[in-house]
């Protein structure tokens, strides 16, 4: 099992460390990592796009892991683990997202951003995010932007036929819930589950939302074994 975080996250989450313990338990390989730019790896964040971070999110995939793997990501991280899946098939037995983010870049950055932003943006090839979980603001990079409009999935379909459960928040401030209808509509696969929180917000990492998350994983490596 692979965990890929989400945006200016870390490998050190409650998340990451609740799915580690739970494979343990299980008798499951695990495996979690940093983005370039991200918690204990080098390299700056600023300098970090979708596309660099999918090169680092296959290059442990292919160095670190053997046969299927489940895909579990997290908000930028659902984006990763789709994108992962779509270019590894044969070594995906199932994924998970949490709050999956696919798009973003486009989607709830830049067709968000008034005519200002993107003014400064174009200009100053960056601008300064306030971050809604504390610390410093996010760099978001033109380069960013522009790069990830190459990876962007929910404009067709998307290629998998794998087992996929999606799990979002309705209260989520940050990734509006319906894109978790979007992306099962562009899914491929029939083996799609989409499970709606009434309550839970971008992070679903209360108990009972890691309790969901761990029943997922469960129930889509049961299905895959």
């Amino acid at each position: 099992m692979v965990f890929f975080g989400g945006l200016m996250s870390d490998m050190t989450g409650t998340k990451a460390l609740a799915l580690e313990a739970h494979c343990r338990k299980r008798g499951r390989a695990f495996v979690r990592f940093d983005y370039s730019g991200h918690g204990a790896s080098s390299g700056a964040f600023a300098e970090g796009t979708i596309g660099r971070w999918h090169d680092d999110a296959l290059a442990v995939l292919d160095a670190v892991t053997q046969g299927p793997q489940i895909l579990v990501g997290s908000s930028m991280g659902g984006w990763q683990a789709l994108l992962g899946a779509v270019a590894r098939p044969e070594r995906v037995a199932g994924l998970i997202g949490i709050a999956a983010a696919p798009d973003f870049t486009e989607d709830l950055m830049w067709q968000a951003f008034d005519a200002e932003t993107r003014a400064r943006l174009e200009r100053d090839g960056v601008v300064h995010l306030p971050s809604d979980y504390g610390g410093e603001p996010y760099p978001i990079t033109r380069r960013l932007i522009e790069e990830g409009r190459d990876h962007l999935l929910l404009r067709g379909p998307i290629p998998l036929a794998c087992p996929v459960h999606l799990i979002h928040g309705m209260r989520d401030q940050d990734v509006p819930w319906r894109t978790a209808l979007r992306i099962a509509e562009q899914l491929q696969s029939d083996e799609v589950v989409v499970s709606l929180v009434k309550n839970g917000d971008h992070r679903l990492s209360s108990e009972i939302d890691l309790a969901r998350m761990l029943a997922a994983v469960d129930a889509v490596a049961a299905g895959s074994a």
